[in-house]
């Protein structure tokens, strides 16, 4: 089995990404992550950040994007800057209420995202979405957003699962990956514990083996990417301690 690489979600950085946006992709490389996934570029260009990867022997495993920058004249921009910095993976981390505000809102949104994965194919790319918790609240017909966004979607619009947020939503994570497989091309690696706020990989509720089981059984997953968002030791600390966390579960 392919192993699958590990990278780090820079909102998990983001202040420290503010006041040294380098000097934070070099750290996060030595700590041993192989790629990341950006959340703003902080003023930097994608010829310079490329630079920067490539030097720091670092890959772009994806981008959160606004839904607005993937839609009309913003789309051909958005591709162009991914281009440069070698990431496929055009991933929305919300939307405003108008796109999720009711079923037939996920319903129509559905049908954006697959407009914008037809335009997305012939680049190479695919477009997603990276969900929070409210996106496994149940409408009147027992459906989640969730569920009518992948229910009416192709391949193209690929599932990148939160782990702590699902859970945090009263969702199975393990339960959804089977439920649409082949569609987490990438994982979000995030903890998340119902009795203790502050906790780090490993240390909370998700169930990390059946997790692995199934992601790297599907064998579509090309990257795991960790998202730290409390912080039981200072954000760079805890983005490393996750990692190594990681890492002693033998990924």
């Amino acid at each position: 089995m392919t192993r699958i690489p590990i990278a780090l979600q820079l909102y998990s950085v983001r202040e420290n990404c503010q006041r040294d946006f380098p000097g934070t992709l070099k750290a996060v490389a030595e700590m041993g992550y192989e790629g990341v996934d950006f959340a703003g570029y902080y003023g930097y260009d994608a010829k310079a950040i490329r630079t920067m990867l490539d030097d720091l022997g670092l890959k772009a495993a994806g981008c959160h994007t606004g839904l607005n920058t993937l839609m009309g004249d913003e789309l051909a921009k958005t591709v162009e800057f991914n281009q440069i910095l070698g990431n496929k993976y055009l991933v929305v981390p919300g939307m405003a209420e108008e796109y999720r505000s009711s079923a037939d809102a996920w319903l129509r949104t559905a049908g954006i995202f697959e407009e914008i994965a037809t335009k997305l194919a012939p680049e190479g790319m695919v477009t997603g979405y990276h969900n929070h918790h409210v996106e496994f609240t149940p409408y009147e017909n027992g459906q989640t957003g969730w569920d009518i966004l992948f229910s009416n979607t192709g391949p193209g619009v690929v599932m990148q699962i939160d782990l702590g947020n699902a859970l945090h939503g009263g969702a199975d994570p393990v339960a959804i990956l089977k439920r649409y497989p082949k569609r987490a091309l990438t994982v979000h690696l995030k903890e998340y514990a119902a009795d203790k706020e502050l906790v780090l990989i490993g240390d909370g509720d998700v169930a990390w083996q059946e997790v692995f089981d199934v992601v790297e059984s599907q064998g579509v997953t090309d990257w795991y990417i960790i998202e730290q968002e409390n912080y039981p030791y200072p954000p760079m600390e805890s983005a490393k301690r996750s990692l190594g966390n990681l890492k002693a579960m033998g990924k």
